[in-house]
Parts: C-alpha cells; structure tokens; sequence
C-alpha cells in the first residue's frame, strides 16, 4: 500500500472510532445513561459512592480522546486510553454475558474485541506513517547537503 492511501486509511480508521466513541459519550450524558451506569452498577459492584464519578470520568475521557483522534495529536496515548477502558468494560461487563452483542446472545465482548483491534491497527499506522514522514525529512535533509 503507498504512502498515500495507508494515510488515507489511517484517517478513516480515526474519524470512524472518534464518532463512535462521542455518540456512545454524548448520548449518555444528556439521556442520563452515565448517571445510571454510575448509581446502578458501578456503585453497586463496589465503587461507591465514587461510581457516578467515575463513569463520568470514563465518558469525559472518551471525549477527549475523541477529540484527540480526529486532531491526530496524542494517537497512542488516546488509544492506549480507550483500550484500557474497553478492557476493563469487557472484565467487569461483557465477559459474562459471552462473545455476542446481538444475535447469539445479549452484551457480549464481540463490539469492543473489534474497536480493541481497530484502535490497535490505529497505533501501527500511527507509528509506520510517522516513521515514514521522519525517514523521508531525514533523506531530505541528507540530500539537501549532496
């Protein structure tokens, strides 16, 4: 794949977690879906009375990293972020419930395996292009003094 369609693949990856990552946060925070998740589960599995802090804690970090993908500022951090979230969300939800969202079952792991695996090809890409760019700076710069 040349350089410019791996960027180009690269943005789509970003922009497309970033969209999803702000539904799922805005949403819940006008519907009051953050403060049930903090109340009703978080609160009840041991993090009171700290849980409705901390879900809205998760939910304005997803934001930020939102926010930082589609600047693409920050990739790794944002990304290794968010997938220490969705891993905690798989332990402490999603791994009970089994593989399935839909389908085969109800609130399973399956959605945020692929958004894991998707923030992760996000990491590479991130490195591989900035690699790329700096490697062309640098025989740049060489070439400059031939």
């Amino acid at each position: 794949m040349n350089t410019k369609n791996a960027k180009i693949a690269y943005a789509i990856l970003r922009i497309t977690i970033a969209i999803i990552l702000l539904s799922h946060s805005v949403l819940g925070m006008f519907n009051g879906g953050i403060n049930d998740f903090g109340n009703l589960y978080l609160n009840n599995v041991g993090f009171a009375p700290y849980g409705v802090a901390i879900a809205w804690l998760i939910k304005l970090l997803h934001v930020v990293c939102a926010v930082l993908l589609i600047m693409n500022k920050y990739i790794r951090l944002a990304c290794f972020a968010t997938i220490f979230i969705l891993i905690m969300g798989i332990i402490m939800v999603h791994f009970k419930e089994g593989w399935f969202v839909v389908g085969g079952g109800r609130n399973g792991m399956e959605y945020n395996f692929v958004l894991i695996c998707v923030l992760t090809a996000i990491i590479f890409l991130n490195s591989d292009l900035n690699g790329t760019a700096q490697k062309s700076k640098t025989e740049k710069r060489a070439n400059q003094y031939r």
